[in-house]
């Protein structure tokens, strides 16, 4: 007998992204360089300088529709990761991830973006990779070159870009391909302060839209102002998931508590 679908309300009550004790590792190679990798890599030894490095551990969490998730944490804790599984770039070693709508990611400078198309390029595919029509690509184009600031740079090759540019165009495609979940890491770090409140301001008019967003973050100003749940992450665990004051506060007394201990022990 087969199970029947559900219907559409119940598909907009179930959350936009189930994480569901989902545990990821990294292999890198401890001698990577040195005269034994370099050894090891002609005589096709792979294994004797591999190492797993986990980077999440058991982690579960529901993000309801229309949620603006902060993600924070130090350095290393997991939140990259994090994004990257939820991307489907990193599959999981254990549990899974259960997505449910369009996504549209920006999770470090230049991912996606193909260094020896132009700019104007670049935006187009990505418009056709989410099924937006050739007729609406000019005008896409023209919206975002001029959000992110491009000027004549539009039509140059992608590798003749600074970091800041890219990660410019990189927000500004990820913001304007009309994304039903949209994952974010460290958008703001690309730019000057106007662009930072540019792009700030973008986020609260996708916010008003009811749209998921996921977003990694260092401003906790910016996840205190704009989220409406926050997830803290520790060498890869949840620490503390729920209101974004209460989880901040706790995070930021972590880190005075840390930073005291190093203090005293100096």
């Amino acid at each position: 007998m087969s199970t029947p679908l559900p219907s559409t309300s119940d598909r907009l009550r179930l959350p936009a992204i189930d994480v569901d004790n989902v545990s990821a590792s990294y292999q890198i190679r401890i001698d990577a360089g040195s005269l034994r990798g370099n050894i090891n890599e002609l005589l096709g030894r792979q294994e004797s300088g591999v190492r797993l490095v986990p980077a999440l551990r058991d982690v579960s969490l529901e993000v309801p529709r229309g949620t603006v998730l902060g993600v924070i944490g130090r350095n290393g804790a997991g939140k990259s990761t994090l994004l990257r599984t939820i991307a489907g770039i990193l599959a999981p070693s254990e549990g899974k991830v259960t997505v449910r709508g369009r996504i549209s990611a920006l999770l470090s400078v230049g991912v996606g973006m193909s260094d020896v198309l132009t700019g104007r390029e670049n935006i187009k595919l990505g418009g056709l990779a989410v099924g937006i029509p050739e007729t609406r690509l000019d005008d896409l184009a023209e919206t975002i070159a001029e959000f992110a600031q491009l000027g004549e740079y539009v039509d140059y090759p992608v590798r003749t870009y600074s970091s800041g540019m890219r990660a410019r165009l990189g927000f500004a495609v990820a913001a304007h391909l009309d994304p039903e979940i949209l994952l974010i890491d460290e958008a703001l770090t690309g730019g000057d302060a106007k662009f930072k409140e540019k792009t700030a301001d973008k986020m609260f008019d996708l916010c008003g839209d009811g749209r998921t967003i996921v977003l990694v973050s260092h401003g906790l100003s910016l996840v205190r102002v704009i989220a409406t749940k926050t997830v803290w992450l520790h060498q890869g665990k949840i620490v503390e998931y729920g209101d974004p004051d209460e989880v901040i506060a706790s995070y930021m007394r972590y880190c005075r508590l840390e930073a005291s201990s190093v203090d005293w022990e100096d």
